[in-house]
């Protein structure tokens, strides 16, 4: 086995930092409503597309088995947090503090919030990185854009439409990211007889 492929570098390192933080705010974040003009979204609307830009990156430049266990680490860190959060929310607060409401306003939708999107997540992120390892295959390595636009059609059928035009809006932050992470860790892969199998966390190589 190549060592080299089951061994990750710093930078993929922070990738999965990042892509696990963005998980974790979206559910905090997603207690707020905001409004632009007539439309009614939620805050976690913002960090949407850093979490989509880093999966593509994982997937384009490690491949498909690295961009699974960085979705099944972010799944459970992202569940790690809701759990913490209820467990401090059912917690009787101490006398002299007067902001329970607001506390249980945001970690007391949490848990609902998450129980109401992890598997559109799992479903979502896993149908995303096997659409970019697909067409990357079949396309030798050409078209970066199409396939970070239909794997994030893939990906945002399974979860929620309302994102894919994000992924259109950042395409050209996307392109210079996997450009220069391509250079900087002298990778490309190439997901040739790989396993598929969503389960296969620890299979890197």
């Amino acid at each position: 086995m190549d060592k080299k492929k089951t061994q990750v570098s710093v930078l993929f390192m922070l990738f999965s930092i990042l892509f696990c933080v963005c998980l974790i705010a979206a559910n905090v974040l997603e207690t707020k409503q905001i409004a632009f003009g007539p439309i009614s979204l939620t805050g976690g609307l913002i960090v949407f597309p850093v979490s989509y830009i880093i999966n593509d990156v994982i997937c384009e430049v490690w491949g498909y088995q690295k961009a699974r266990l960085l979705i099944w680490t972010g799944f459970a860190m992202n569940f790690f947090f809701v759990a913490l959060g209820a467990i401090c929310d059912v917690i009787p607060a101490a006398p002299y503090w007067t902001n329970d409401a607001g506390f249980h306003a945001i970690f007391g939708l949490a848990p609902r919030i998450a129980a109401a999107s992890f598997v559109a997540f799992i479903i979502g992120s896993f149908a995303n990185a096997y659409v970019m390892s697909v067409m990357k295959i079949r396309d030798g390595g050409k078209h970066f854009s199409a396939r970070a636009i239909l794997s994030t059609i893939a990906g945002e059928s399974c979860d929620s439409l309302i994102f894919f035009p994000y992924e259109i809006v950042v395409l050209p932050l996307t392109i210079r990211v996997v450009k220069y992470v391509k250079k900087h860790e002298g990778e490309d892969a190439y997901d040739n007889n790989i396993s598929y199998n969503v389960f296969k966390i620890f299979s890197l190589g």
